[in-house]
């Protein structure tokens, strides 16, 4: 991938050109069949990158079919510190050998109970596995759950930056937006919780001049509405940068063994997929951002 730049850039409302959207596909190794999903995705030059849960049992096996779209798209590591199992020993935060909930990883992060040498050591861990199966250091980071952004972490996470990650070539997923954007989208408490959970590592990653998306939107009510009714409505003035978040894939037993979001997925898929999607980015002045321009 390209050297990404820093620089902040206006947004474009109106423009000769497309504006460039990321959409980035989460939870690549989650399981088979929504890793599956994924690259047909990419192959079909629908999705500008995708997330790797790196400490799933199925990333060994899902990452050689990843290693070719890496040109393509972006790949990233997508750090997971909810419900799953670490990679190794958390006596505290996993004492039963499985990750919490993100209720409870909430409140051990705003509360000062988070054990920080834990989470450094598993996101070590984490990136050991990503660099071992796929050969090459990550695009991006960011978090299953946005977990990224909680304190604790963005901590940890900034010091992967300082000791293992080249800013010059590696970006940080950014949640945070304008308010006024947020407010014209769907799922907008959540969204505006979630900016503002993670204004701190912007800030600090914006500091460190780490580059980052401008721009963050993917939120609606998967129980009521799907990624085909809504889309426009999440990409309401948004400009040029705009990481669109999706969870597309198939759905097998191991998907439906260790997630609670299954069936959205397919149908997030069959949106994406669909004919009419460059068409519909296009008549909001939106193109598909390639992993080279993604930032």
């Amino acid at each position: 991938m390209k050297a990404p730049g820093n620089e902040e850039k206006p947004m474009i409302l109106h423009s000769g050109q497309p504006r460039q959207l990321v959409i980035c596909a989460d939870d690549y190794a989650i399981s088979p069949a929504v890793s599956a999903g994924i690259r047909e995705l990419a192959v079909a030059g629908r999705l500008s990158a995708t997330g790797v849960m790196s400490c799933m049992p199925a990333w060994a096996d899902e990452a050689p079919a990843l290693r070719p779209l890496g040109a393509a798209i972006a790949v990233g590591l997508h750090v997971t510190l909810t419900d799953q199992r670490p990679l190794g020993a958390m006596p505290r935060l996993a004492p039963d050998g499985r990750l919490p909930g993100i209720g409870r990883l909430f409140k051990l992060s705003f509360g000062f109970g988070l054990p920080k040498e834990e989470v450094a050591a598993e996101l070590e861990r984490q990136l050991d596995a990503f660099e071992a199966n796929f050969g090459r250091s990550p695009d991006f980071i960011d978090g299953h759950q946005h977990v990224h952004l909680l304190p604790g972490v963005r901590q940890a996470i900034l010091a992967l930056f300082e000791r293992r990650l080249d800013a010059r070539h590696v970006w940080l997923r950014d949640c945070t937006d304008r308010p006024s954007a947020i407010l014209k989208r769907g799922g907008a408490f959540k969204a505006g919780v979630i900016a503002a959970v993670g204004r701190p590592l912007s800030k600090a990653a914006r500091a460190r001049k780490i580059a980052m998306n401008r721009g963050f939107s993917g939120f609606y009510d998967i129980r009521r509405q799907s990624l085909g009714a809504v889309l426009e409505g999440m990409l309401a003035d948004a400009g040029d940068g705009h990481l669109l978040m999706v969870h597309p894939g198939h759905v097998d037993e191991a998907l439906r063994a260790c997630d609670s979001l299954t069936d959205p997925r397919q149908s997030e898929w069959e949106t994406l997929m669909a004919p009419d999607l460059p068409g519909r980015l296009a008549a909001q002045g939106f193109a598909i951002a390639s992993g080279d321009a993604c930032p």
